[in-house]
């Protein structure tokens, strides 16, 4: 089935009106539209920690136990992460906002940045794990795939944990943070 517009060679849409091309403003707010939640993914290099806060992040496959995060590729985790291949995933509950707009911050300090929150090294891979995150994961990369402006890392589980389980998580909507409502859900 042909849809208007996209690949028929006519470049109209829906009744023959023409169809706009996306602006980068109008995709970023419909796509804000779908809430996520918002993990901390970090490694470990050279003995220095590297974190980012991320919102595109999923589980892939059971068999093999597989995830997957969007790094933007001028970020300096970038390359960090690419060069260790191995990370860890702190799931942030609904109290980590200040933690998850610290390290999104572009150009914060490299040295110490994770010192205002407690952490520890995770026992496989030595990447920082946020100590009050809801859940946590070590990841091995297994794939990058070009997605545009960002890299799609693909990562094993290796292994898991809740270093503090309870609490609902943290939510990126309509780029900004929020709660649920309703834990029950």
């Amino acid at each position: 089935m042909k849809v208007p517009g996209r690949g028929d060679g006519t470049g109209r849409g829906h009744g023959g009106s023409l169809v706009a091309p996306v602006s980068r403003a109008d995709f970023r707010r419909v796509a804000g539209r779908f809430a996520s939640g918002i993990v901390v993914v970090s490694t470990s290099l050279d003995g220095i920690g590297h974190a980012m806060t991320v919102t595109a992040f999923t589980s892939v496959s059971l068999e093999p136990l597989l995830v997957l995060f969007c790094a933007e590729k001028i970020a300096r985790f970038h390359d960090a992460v690419l060069a260790t291949r191995t990370w860890a995933v702190s799931v942030l509950n609904e109290d980590s906002g200040k933690t998850a707009r610290w390290l999104a911050t572009r150009g914060r300090p490299l040295e110490g940045q994770l010192d205002a929150f407690r952490h520890h090294p995770g026992p496989l891979t030595a990447a920082p794990i946020l100590d009050d995150a809801l859940a946590a994961m070590e990841c091995r990369t297994t794939a990058v795939h070009d997605g545009g402006d960002h890299s799609i890392v693909v990562g094993e589980v290796l292994a898991v944990s809740e270093p503090k389980p309870g609490s609902a998580p943290l939510l990126y909507y309509a780029s900004g943070y929020a709660r649920l409502t309703d834990s029950s859900a």
